[in-house]
């Protein structure tokens, strides 16, 4: 059988027999085609290809900077097509077995210098000279910082959650789980200035009741702000603050907030219970931003960062 009537049995099989969508179908396509044409310049096809055509196919992906992920892919659609030819008896043997998946790096989180965390309370102050919306934006944004709160977590805050003057509030995560979030003093201000207008932001009718539980009321169906709608807020205010607005929403206001604490010693536990993570492995990637922060500033501000060794 050739190669082409190959892939197109392959392909007859992952249709009729595990229902692989046309989009699923196109991209096996488009891999196993690519990977076989790396066979043809090595003088093999699929019957005789062995272990180390496919470890060096996988390594030439690689080193083309395809992301962990496309190289997972393609890796996967060889696996199910070599299986396919073993369980047809075309093979008597499956080359994929053994070989580990590439590693899917986990990506950095998108984060905000202080710098930038400076120009965007400056303008949400603005804001709040000017309008209610300004007061409960302001709001929002100490809240997010001093808290790490997510997104979710913010929106369907209950009121009852900021009455008291400590230092911190019950916030209900994931799970269920509760956890204590901090909340600093200009928090808290905001919040109290928050509190004068809000009366302003509850629906009328029906809905008031149970609006009046949210911190955020409003007068969407869910009878808070939701998640889009804090999104579109920020993406506005960035603008006002000229930073681009594809870089900030709630998430990134919480990767700041835990960002900028490691960078100013914060213990990683601590910071894992404020964020509310489980695992502690989930809270070390801001170890890794904050050290590529430092070593970006010091490259560009230490004055021996550019020295170079004199020619012998």
């Amino acid at each position: 059988m050739s190669r082409a009537n190959l892939l197109e049995a392959f392909l007859d099989m992952m249709s009729a027999e595990r229902g692989a969508s046309i989009n699923t179908l196109a991209a096996y396509r488009r891999d196993l085609i690519d990977f076989h044409g790396f066979l043809a310049r090595r003088g093999k096809d699929a019957k005789s290809a062995v272990r180390d055509d496919v470890r060096h196919y996988l390594a030439g992906l690689s080193a083309s900077g395809l992301a962990g992920t496309s190289q997972a892919r393609r890796l996967s659609a060889l696996r199910q097509f070599f299986g396919f030819l073993y369980a047809e008896g075309i093979r008597s043997d499956d080359p994929t077995v053994a070989i580990d998946a590439p590693k899917r790096g986990r990506p950095l989180p998108k984060i905000l210098s202080r710098e930038d965390m400076e120009k965007l309370i400056e303008a949400a102050e603005k804001r709040a000279s000017e309008s209610a919306e300004g007061v409960r934006l302001q709001c929002i944004v100490e809240m997010l910082y001093a808290s790490g709160l997510r997104v979710t977590e913010l929106a369907t805050l209950p009121l009852t959650a900021v009455r008291s003057r400590e230092g911190a509030f019950i916030v209900k995560g994931k799970g269920g789980k509760e956890r204590l979030a901090p909340l600093n003093p200009r928090a808290r201000e905001a919040i109290s200035a928050y509190l004068t207008v809000r009366e302003g932001f509850l629906p009328r009718g029906e809905r008031r009741r149970q609006a009046e539980r949210f911190l955020f009321p409003s007068r969407s169906a869910e009878c808070h702000l939701t998640r889009r709608r804090l999104h579109q807020l920020l993406k506005a205010l960035a603008l006002e603050a000229g930073l681009d607005p594809e870089k900030l929403s709630p998430h990134v206001l919480r990767h700041a907030f835990a960002t900028h604490l490691v960078e100013g010693g914060a213990d990683l536990r601590s910071v894992q219970t404020m964020l509310g993570h489980a695992d502690i492995t989930t809270t070390q990637i801001y170890t890794h931003v904050a050290r590529d922060r430092l070593a970006a500033t010091v490259a560009s501000a230490h004055p021996m960062a550019r020295w170079k060794p004199a020619k012998r």
